[in-house]
């Protein structure tokens, strides 16, 4: 952290490179802004500064009604709709298609399924289920070229309920089935 006048110069100025990195408490009216906030720059006296909003709170002061301190960046309110995304990503990363279905899903994150297409479409232009054939296929590309596995092992392994899914996904994708990618570039042990 820097010293409190760099800090302070920093807020003076209206920094946003500060923005969610450090929280401004005035001490002379107990509220706790952003280092962006519009309202006038109280004396250097009054200031201390946190390195949370939480922090703040735990001082005992209240957060700013103008600037929103408790949705500064890299809070999960200010990022909104994202977060949403982002939690659904994990757990479609970690299998969590290839387990359930879209409505388990959605069920799990506290919302509608039509609602999750909706966010997915509005955030990454694709739908959860896209994004999960794309990460299946992905892996199982992996495991092609760096397994000696059989088609249907790794169609297993990538999360695919059939061989004959997987292949459907790789000749769309690439243009050829995972048997000749296979045998073009010969199969490799890791």
């Amino acid at each position: 952290m820097l010293n409190f006048a760099e800090q302070y110069e920093a807020f003076r100025r209206r920094d946003p490179a500060w923005d969610g990195v450090v929280f401004v408490a005035v001490k002379s009216t107990g509220i706790y802004c952003r280092p962006v906030c519009r309202a006038r720059t109280p004396l250097a006296r009054n200031v201390q500064f946190h390195r949370s909003a939480a922090s703040a709170e735990q001082a005992g002061f209240r957060p700013c009604l103008r600037c929103r301190p408790e949705t500064a960046p890299f809070c999960p309110a200010w990022k909104g709709t994202r977060t949403t995304v982002e939690r659904a990503l994990k757990m479609i990363e970690a299998g969590a298609l290839d387990r359930e279905n879209l409505e388990q899903l959605a069920e799990r994150l506290g919302i509608g399924s039509r609602h999750l297409s909706r966010l997915f479409m509005e955030h990454l232009d694709a739908s959860p289920l896209q994004i999960a054939l794309s990460l299946r296929v992905r892996r199982a590309k992996l495991l092609l070229d760096h397994t000696d596995h059989s088609i249907q092992c790794i169609a297993r392994q990538a999360g695919f309920s059939s061989a004959r899914r997987l292949n459907s996904a790789f000749k769309r994708t690439y243009g050829w089935l995972p048997s000749a990618g296979r045998s073009s570039t010969g199969s490799r042990k890791q």
